[in-house]
């Protein structure tokens, strides 16, 4: 195994030598889990990698959302540049799933888009996990849903060595079975082609692609080349070819997973004949039918991990194998990787959703015969089956909940920000005469080049309050969920930017929003009862106001509510020892600085710029309202939105997505 090697000119600062001693320490004691409580800025990711190097485990680190899992998966890249470190998400850019509604007798069949990029990045996390342990794989919730098991995965591969005779025909036929297809014209990801003597393939989780060059069924040489340039990359002994999909069996399990389903169908058949439901039954059928055919012949169907558990020969109601079932198991059988679940205050509650979510959906489908029941166990993982697959397992947040409370052997505070920036000081003032004193604050802000939030409990109230804001000449917007993508983006980077100095808004504790010119917040309705104003909400309100050296916090407030006591205390905590801390170290804080870009335009390479360009250039090159230039201009964007989402820049990617939709609306009102 390759050793994890952090590379990184920074060392431990702060307290975060203490929370990796002693999160190492309980992870080698065998505790099973233990909570980073750490504050935004305090370098949490940075202390993760630390306790990866130390511990020399394969590690799962599990984000809620796919914004958030790239910006891991590229500082992780960062700090362990010889280890595999990959990422594994949904690779949907758009996705709707397959649905029925009985009240309106309406079938939605699924429609999706699948990004290749991620594709690939997903099967490369599988393909590492069969190779190598020094793995780190990034990944969503996505995690918990059925893949094929790991013993039919790595005994679905084709593998050749130089100097090795070997039967060609056989090995394309091999090639099929792992559903690559044969082009012979043009070499593309997860595609083959035999010319003359030479055979090529493009496995679907590389970059490059392989040829083998024969003499009559020996093979002479084996090369790694890029398959865009031609230029050869390296010579091989051998090579080794995983399958192109995440779903494939072998032949001889198809066929007798095809007994089952065909049974599965005759009983579900009888059933609903007998239940006077004729016409589920006749629908049933011939669907079934149709996929048992395409299996027989292509080995592979449409909506195929419908029928997971009978091809992998699971019994009703036992859960998939996951991405989680891949990594390597300890001597006595228990898992043997590392987990840290990211945001866990709100990852843990998503991972406990799926499985109800999706049962539900399914359970339509199965009885009004558009699946058979076996769909209902191509699942994700319910909670406690997720539980009992993980390893040893850090909880890592600024607001763990009780969940974390609970479980965890102990809590490690990371309350120290290597700048030196302490959490912001909060009042608690009357909401009467709240206008005039939010009237006061913010020109104060204003005189001092700084910007300001305010939060409101509704749509409505954040949009009176701008209009009542702006009357009295002041530069203010609002943001909330009625607010384009794109134009959300356009609102913070001119904040930022000082086109505007105050930003009302509901629910601004989004991830991505980082405004270090953020040095006052004024929360409305404090003492409302409520998500939007609970113990978690407002200890995430208050750290937006922790990236600046002037922050402060003002609560608007009838009464004290115990979240609010609560959330004060907790931030009184946390600058007591900051300040203790800053003081015996000769530290002062400082504003972070961070350059403001504009996240419309994407600066890449030199070689990329000319072809990656605005949206406002691309739009302005077109007439929408002339079909043919629309059509042309819907092609441009969705070229550029693929090239962002390979990037791993979802934001943009969802930015310049509601831009072709607001094209294609636009050309049919005008049709």
């Amino acid at each position: 195994m390759h050793a994890f090697e952090l590379v990184s000119p920074f060392s431990p600062a702060g307290d975060q030598g203490e929370a990796i001693q002693t999160l190492v320490a309980g992870i080698r004691a065998g505790d099973q889990y233990q909570t980073l409580q750490g504050v935004t800025g305090s370098g949490k990711t940075f202390t993760m990698a630390k306790i990866i190097e130390a511990v020399q485990m394969p590690t799962l680190i599990i984000s809620h959302n796919k914004t958030l899992a790239a910006q891991l998966f590229r500082e992780f890249r960062d700090f362990f540049p010889h280890n595999a470190v990959e990422y594994f998400v949904s690779y949907y850019d758009y996705y709707q799933p397959e649905a029925y509604v009985a009240s309106r007798d309406l079938y939605i069949e699924k429609d999706a888009s699948i990004n290749d990029e991620i594709e690939r990045l997903r099967l490369s996390a599988t393909r590492s996990l069969m190779e190598r342990e020094d793995v780190i794989i990034v990944a969503t919730v996505s995690c918990i849903y059925g893949l094929a098991t790991p013993e039919v995965y790595r005994k679905m591969t084709a593998s050749f060595a130089k100097g090795a005779t070997i039967d060609v025909d056989a090995l394309t036929r091999r090639f099929v079975e792992l559903q690559y297809e044969r082009n012979d014209a043009v070499l593309e990801r997860g595609r083959f082609r035999r010319r003359g003597d030479t055979l090529e393939i493009y496995p679907a989780y590389l970059e490059e692609a392989y040829r083998v060059d024969l003499d009559w069924d020996r093979i002479e040489r084996i090369r790694r080349f890029d398959p865009v340039s031609g230029a050869i990359l390296e010579e091989l002994d051998r090579a080794m070819i995983y399958p192109a999909k995440q779903f494939v069996m072998p032949q001889d399990m198809i066929l007798q997973a095809l007994e089952r389903i065909t049974a599965e169908l005759a009983e579900r058949y009888e059933f609903l004949q007998s239940s006077g439901k004729l016409l589920e039954a006749e629908r049933l059928k011939t669907r079934v039918e149709y996929d048992i055919e395409m299996l027989t012949e292509m080995g592979y169907c449409p909506g195929i991990e419908n029928y997971s558990a009978p091809l992998a020969g699971r019994a009703p109601g036992t859960p998939p194998d996951t991405l989680i079932d891949y990594f390597p198991k300890a001597p006595d059988g228990t898992p043997g990787h590392l987990t840290f679940i990211d945001e866990s205050h709100v990852s843990l509650p998503q991972l406990g959703a799926m499985y109800a979510g999706d049962r539900s959906r399914k359970t339509n489908l199965v009885d009004y015969g558009f699946r058979l029941p076996c769909a209902l166990d191509n699942r994700p993982l319910r909670y406690d089956e997720f539980v009992r697959r993980l390893g040893k397992t850090v909880y890592v947040s600024a607001t763990p909940g009780k969940t974390e409370a609970e479980q965890s052997k102990r809590v490690v505070q990371q309350l120290i920000r290597p700048t030196g920036l302490l959490d912001p000081e909060i009042e608690v003032r009357p909401s009467e005469g709240q206008m005039e004193d939010i009237y006061g604050e913010v020109r104060r802000r204003i005189a001092a080049g700084e910007r300001s939030l305010i939060l409101t409990l509704t749509k409505k109230m954040a949009e009176d309050l701008t209009d009542y804001l702006s009357g009295l000449g002041l530069k203010v917007r609002y943001i909330h969920s009625e607010v384009e993508t794109i134009e959300r983006v356009e609102i913070l980077t001119q904040l930022r930017q000082g086109t505007f100095d105050i930003l009302v808004g509901i629910n601004l504790l989004r991830e991505g929003i980082d405004l270090p010119e953020v040095s006052f917040i004024a929360i409305l309705d404090a003492d409302k009862i409520g998500f939007l104003r609970s113990l978690t909400s407002l200890v995430q309100i208050i750290g937006r106001a922790a990236r600046n050296a002037a922050g402060k916090v003002i609560m608007y407030a009838d009464r004290m509510s115990e979240a609010m006591e609560a959330a004060i205390a907790e931030t009184s905590r946390r600058r007591q020892v900051q300040m203790a801390y800053n003081q015996s170290h000769g530290i002062t804080p400082a504003t972070i600085q961070k350059a403001i870009t504009d996240i419309l335009v994407r600066h890449g390479a030199e070689e990329k710029a000319a072809a990656l360009t605005s949206l406002e250039v691309l739009k302005k090159s077109y007439n929408v309202l002339i079909p043919s230039q629309r059509k042309q201009l819907i092609a441009a964007l969705n070229a550029e939105m693929l090239e962002h989402a390979k990037q791993l820049e979802f934001e943009q990617a969802a930015v310049i997505r509601d831009e072709i939709q607001k094209i294609r609306e636009l050309g049919t009102v005008s049709g």
